[in-house]
């Protein structure tokens, strides 16, 4: 990964944390897209200390927030005349319903709305440096998804936290295979995945019960393994619009390869982020 820039959401613990630090061991060039700036230094300079590689950036943004989102973007494409690789992996998980300063809520719009645009505003750039690749990481919760055209925000009905959360990583899904058709033939792969069920502070504080039983849960090493393979390994060159789990392609249910939702999910996405 030599003279790669590989940029990584949610960078500043877990699996984010884990695939930023393996890419920088492998020698790429890594900046960590961070809320807080004490936990995105404290990050850096681990990765610093870990793999002797020195070229780690902090990009400050909350990803609740568009205008951070934009912001942030800018910043990459004014740091880096090539980015390689772009890893969507920040989520939250919220047991009750809040909205962001947006007005959107809150789970909709980290864990889908900001890897869209996002990806939307470095894809110009990603597709100039292509070979590159888009890797977001996803979730088997996905498969519990009830995705309503009507409702994707659960205005209308009762608010189920792990519920939407499934609905935020089938967005993912599609969303990646939506991105996979329209950079068919740019050199730009989009692949998605689920790392495993790993000990990472989401799941700890959003489940508590599972604390129980964190011994047999995966590391956040173990469970960035997928992400760096999709987004280093040169066995995976040219294959877009897949699901990874432990480094494979694996078959998803009909609503989550359905094109036609793909298609009007990201027509919505646009909306909603102001680029349609």
């Amino acid at each position: 990964m030599t003279g790669r820039v590989c940029v990584v959401t949610g960078a500043s613990g877990g699996i984010g944390k884990a695939a930023a630090t393996e890419l920088a061991r492998r020698g790429a060039t890594v900046a960590l897209v961070v809320r807080s700036p004490e936990r995105g230094e404290a990050a850096r300079a681990e990765i610093e200390r870990a793999t002797g590689n020195g070229a780690a950036r902090v990009v400050l943004a909350d990803l609740s927030r568009q205008a951070e989102v934009r912001r942030a973007a800018d910043e990459l494409l004014s740091a880096y005349p090539r980015i390689d690789v772009l890893v969507n992996n920040a989520a939250v998980y919220t047991r009750r319903r809040r909205l962001t300063d947006d007005g959107i809520e809150m789970q909709w719009a980290v864990n889908h709305l900001a890897p869209f645009l996002l990806t939307s505003l470095l894809l110009p750039r990603l597709t100039a440096s292509a070979p590159a690749r888009v890797v977001t990481v996803s979730s088997n919760a996905h498969e519990m998804a009830e995705l309503r055209w009507d409702d994707l925000e659960m205005r209308r009905r009762r608010y189920r936290g792990f519920r939407q959360y499934g609905n935020t990583k089938r967005a993912n899904v599609l969303f990646t295979r939506e991105l996979a058709r329209r950079t068919a033939g740019s050199g730009v792969a989009a692949n998605a995945l689920h790392p495993g069920t790993v000990a990472t502070e989401l799941l700890m504080n959003g489940f508590p019960p599972i604390r129980l039983f964190r011994r047999w849960l995966r590391t956040p090493e173990q469970g960035a393994a997928t992400a760096v393979y999709l987004a280093a390994s040169p066995e995976v060159a040219g294959i877009s619009g897949e699901y990874f789990v432990d480094e494979r392609p694996v078959p998803v249910p009909a609503p989550a390869h359905d094109d036609e939702a793909a298609r009007r999910l990201w027509e919505i996405s646009e909306r909603m982020v102001g680029l349609a």
